[in-house]
C-alpha cells in the first residue's frame, strides 16, 4: 500500500463541533472564566508613565499589519493585544520597548493558534531589524513570567460561534456576520478605550454592530437593534444597558476609522493604494 503525503500552503481547519457549540454549560464556561484574563487595570492612565494612547494604537495598528500580511489564524491578533494589555498593567515599560514587546506577544500568541507560527526571525525583519531574535527571545520569558503563564485567555473571538448559534439569523448571511463581526472585534482591539471590556461584551456588540449593519432586520423582526439588543444581552448574560453602550461606541470608533481612511483615500494616492483598506480587513460595504 502506498502512502501518499500531501502538502499545501493552506491550512485545513476543523469544523465546528456542534457539541460543544449547543451545550450551554461550554458557554457558561467561558462567562465565568473571562474576567480572569482583562488587564488589572487602565494602566494608560493610572500606571505607566512614558506609553500615551497613541503609542498604543500605533503599535497594535502594526500588529495587525503583521498579522495580516502574514494570513495568520484570525484568533491571533486579538489573542496578542490581550497579552499585551495584561504586560503593560503590571509591568512598568518605557516606551522604546513597545514594539520588542508587540512582537512578542505575536510570537506567543501565533504559537498558540497557529498550525505555522510565525518565527523570531521573520517578526525581527518586520521591525526593520530594530530588534534581534535573541533580544525577542529573552523577552518571551519576561512577558510569560508576568503573565504567570495564563496564555489560554478567553478572546471575544471563542464567543462568535456561541452566539451565531443562538441568533435567528438567515443560513445564507451567516458567514457575513461572522465576517464582519471579526473585523469589528479586530477594530476593537486597535482602540485602548475598549480594552476593560470583556469579551463576551465585545463579541455581542460586535455582532449587534455587524446585524444592523447588515440590515437584516427586513426578515425578522427579531434582529431589530432593540430586539437584538436584549437578545444578546440574554445569550451573555450582560446588562442591556451596558451592552447598548458598548455596541455604540463599537459603531463610533467603526465610523471614524472609515472617515479617516476616506481622508487618506482623497489625496494623493494611487487608485492601488486607495483600495487597501486601513482598517482592520475590508469593512466599507457595512452601513451604519
Amino acid at each position: 500500500m502506498e502512502l501518499y503525503c500531501l502538502e499545501s500552503d493552506s491550512v485545513v481547519k476543523a469544523q465546528p463541533d456542534p457539541n460543544i457549540l449547543n451545550d450551554h454549560r461550554v458557554l457558561q464556561s467561558l462567562l465565568t472564566t473571562e474576567d480572569r484574563f482583562l488587564p488589572q487595570c487602565s494602566y494608560i492612565q493610572r500606571f505607566q508613565k512614558e506609553i500615551q494612547p497613541y503609542m498604543r494604537r500605533m503599535v497594535a495598528g502594526w500588529m495587525h499589519e503583521v498579522c495580516e500580511e502574514e494570513r495568520s489564524n484570525e484568533d491571533v491578533f486579538p489573542l496578542a493585544i490581550n497579552y499585551l494589555d495584561r504586560f503593560l498593567a503590571v509591568m512598568p515599560t518605557r516606551k522604546s520597548f513597545l514594539q520588542l514587546l508587540a512582537a512578542v506577544c505575536i510570537f506567543l500568541a501565533s504559537k498558540l493558534k497557529d498550525s505555522r507560527p510565525l518565527s523570531a526571525e521573520k517578526l525581527c525583519m518586520y521591525t526593520d531589524n530594530s530588534i534581534t531574535p535573541s533580544e525577542l527571545l529573552d523577552w518571551e520569558l519576561v512577558v510569560l513570567g508576568k503573565l504567570k503563564w495564563n496564555m489560554a485567555a478567553v478572546i471575544p473571538n471563542d464567543f462568535v460561534e456561541h452566539i451565531i448559534r443562538r441568533l435567528p439569523l438567515p443560513k445564507e448571511k451567516v458567514a457575513m456576520v461572522r465576517k464582519h463581526t471579526q473585523t469589528f472585534i479586530a477594530l476593537c482591539a486597535t482602540d485602548d478605550r475598549l480594552a476593560m471590556n470583556p469579551p463576551s461584551m465585545i463579541a455581542s456588540g460586535s455582532m449587534g454592530a455587524a446585524v444592523c449593519g447588515l440590515q437584516l432586520d427586513h426578515s425578522d423582526q427579531r434582529l431589530a437593534r432593540d430586539n437584538l439588543t436584549d437578545l444578546l444581552a440574554k445569550i451573555t448574560n450582560t446588562e442591556v444597558d451596558c451592552l447598548r453602550a458598548c455596541q455604540e461606541q463599537i459603531e463610533r470608533v467603526l465610523a471614524a476609522s472609515l472617515q479617516q481612511e476616506n481622508r487618506a483615500g482623497g489625496g494623493t494616492k494611487s487608485r492601488e493604494q486607495q483600495d487597501q483598506s486601513s482598517t482592520p480587513t475590508d469593512v466599507r460595504d457595512v452601513n451604519l
